[in-house]
Formats: structure tokens, C-alpha cells, sequence
């Protein structure tokens, strides 16, 4: 159905469902619906266990900025999903077609003028908490561009470390916000130094439900570079880092083996299930382990 004519040079680059709009509010509930969409992927594995992680990790954490922080997170997220999703097209209409860019919501040339026009504003969003944020949202801007543009995406070790980079940078500016700081102290270098390497040597559990979707697109990602390697290192790293961060945060021994039954069932998990639907589950499963151990700074003894 044809637009009306105050919305035309908008809907060259967005593509208007087929419904009926009779009022500004029907548009913007198509535009927030579409942003929505382009990030709603990530609320489990980024928004939430990262404004979770800096409650934890902040010395000076306060209720107050638990909506500042939300925002500061979600408008980077929509940033790093808008551009990794329009080179990803081909993927999102086998895999994902419910997504802005195959749905057709947004043309391809709409989604790269959003990609670019987000990095400014997020830019100078972060600019209102001090260096330490605004910081925080260039590295996560270059580590973007470097993922999407320069081919971080391709190899499992650029996969790998592009994710260290860009948790670290949700980490960081979402604990300097949380903690209404203009700097990190100890403990939260510490939790973040930890997360960091938690990463490195977990998030390739991410890839093996999609080896055959990475082949396709001529990505190595860990699984398929080494199959069986890759899920022995995750077995024994989800063992060694539940142990490992259980006596860093000086946890309670009953938390501890909680912790460490946890992991080694995930690792099992990885180990021994490997269809694609049970490597789903898997998934699942191991981001509720990372949400655990983003909890560990706040009870510690």
C-alpha cells in the first residue's frame, strides 16, 4: 500500500508492511517494532547479563541508573546488530527471515544509512558520562568495523577475539555508568580482566549449532576449524573457569559446587549432545552459566 506523500523520501529506505497507517503513532510503532527487531536476538546474551554485570562489578552501583545503563547498551547493541545484519542477509533468510532486512522492514541501503548514522549519535550519547564511556563506545565501533568491514567475522580467532572486544566495551561503559564514575577501580577491572578471558575461551559454544550456515558463508569459526578440539576446550574451560572465578570472588563453597556441577554439565552437554537442536539447547544453557558468573562480583564474601 502506497505511503502518504509526506512520507515519501522515508520510505525509500524503509519498507512500509502492508498496512494501513492513520496516524504518526501507527509509524512509530513500525519504526521502534523494526529497531526491536534488530536486537531482540542479544537481549539474553547482551543486555541483560551485561547491565547485570555492571550492577555486580560497580563499587557504587545505584538503582537510579539501571535505565540509563539499559539505554546506553541497547542503542550500541542496535549499532554492532544493524551493521553485522546487513552483511548478513543471504544467512538471516535461510536462518532468521523474521529479521528487519529479509521481513523487508528496512531496505539493505535504509539498514547501511542506519549502520553509520548510529555511530555519531551513540558517540555523543556516550560523551554526557566522561571519557571512560565515550571510550568505551569507539572501541566497540572499531572493533564493529573491523568485524564487519574487515573481515573479523571470517576466522575463528578474529570471531573470537572481536567478542573479548566488544564485551569488554559493553562492560566498560556500562559499569563506568552503573557506578556514576569517570573511572573503573580494582574490582571492576577484575571482573571485566576475568569476563574477558571467560570469553576467548567460551564464546566459540555460540558456532556449533551453526557449522553448516559458517561453511556455507566460507567462515573457520572454532567448531569447524577443529570439531572435536573445540568442544574439549569447551568442556574443561567451563570446569576450570567455574572453579577458577568461584575462589577469585571468594564464593561460598556451597556456591562453588553449584557452579562447578553447572559447568561440567553444560561441558558435557557440548561433549557428548552435538545435533544442531541439542547445540541450540547447549547455548541456551551456557548463557545462564555466563549470567551466573557476571553475579559473582556481587557475592563475593
Amino acid at each position: 500500500m502506497r505511503s502518504s506523500p509526506p512520507l515519501a523520501n522515508f520510505s525509500a529506505f524503509v519498507r512500509i508492511p502492508p498496512i494501513s497507517f492513520n496516524s504518526p503513532f501507527e509509524i512509530l510503532h513500525d519504526i521502534t517494532y523494526t529497531a526491536f527487531l534488530f536486537t531482540y536476538t542479544d537481549y539474553k546474551t547482551i543486555l541483560f547479563p551485561i547491565t547485570v554485570f555492571a550492577y555486580a562489578a560497580a563499587s557504587n552501583a545505584s538503582n537510579n541508573r539501571f535505565l540509563e545503563v539499559i539505554i546506553w547498551i541497547w542503542i550500541h547493541l542496535l549499532q554492532c546488530n544493524v551493521s553485522n545484519q546487513y552483511k548478513s542477509i543471504d544467512e538471516d533468510l535461510v536462518n532468521r527471515p523474521w529479521r528487519p532486512l529479509p521481513a523487508r522492514r528496512i531496505t539493505l541501503a535504509g539498514a547501511k544509512i542506519l549502520r553509520w548514522a548510529l555511530v555519531p549519535l551513540c558517540m555523543l550519547h556516550s560523551a554526557r558520562y566522561g571519557k571512560g564511556v565515550t571510550f568505551a563506545s569507539g572501541l566497540l565501533t572499531i572493533t564493529t568495523v573491523v568485524y564487519d568491514e574487515f573481515g573479523g567475522a571470517g576466522h575463528w580467532i578474529g570471531k573470537n577475539a572481536s567478542a573479548v572486544f566488544g564485551y569488554g566495551s559493553f562492560e566498560i561503559g556500562a559499569t563506568i555508568i552503573m557506578g556514576n564514575a569517570q573511572n573503573l577501580d580494582s574490582k571492576a577491572v577484575c571482573a571485566i580482566a576475568c569476563s574477558a578471558l571467560v570469553i576467548f575461551t567460551t564464546i566459540h559454544a555460540q558456532d556449533c549449532a551453526d557449522v553448516e550456515g559458517d561453511r556455507a558463508l566460507n567462515r573457520v569459526t572454532f567448531p569447524i576449524y577443529a570439531p572435536e578440539a573445540s568442544r574439549v576446550t569447551l568442556f574443561l574451560a567451563l570446569i576450570i573457569w567455574s572453579i577458577f572465578l568461584g575462589q577469585i570472588w571468594d564464593i561460598s563453597i556451597e556456591n562453588m559446587m553449584l557452579l562447578c556441577v553447572f559447568g561440567s554439565y553444560i561441558g558435557w552437554r557440548y561433549y557428548c549432545l552435538r545435533s544442531v537442536e541439542a547445540d541450540k539447547r547447549s547455548y541456551l544453557i551456557y548463557n545462564i552459566w555466563l549470567f551466573s558468573i557476571h553475579l559473582l562480583p556481587a557475592i563475593s564474601k
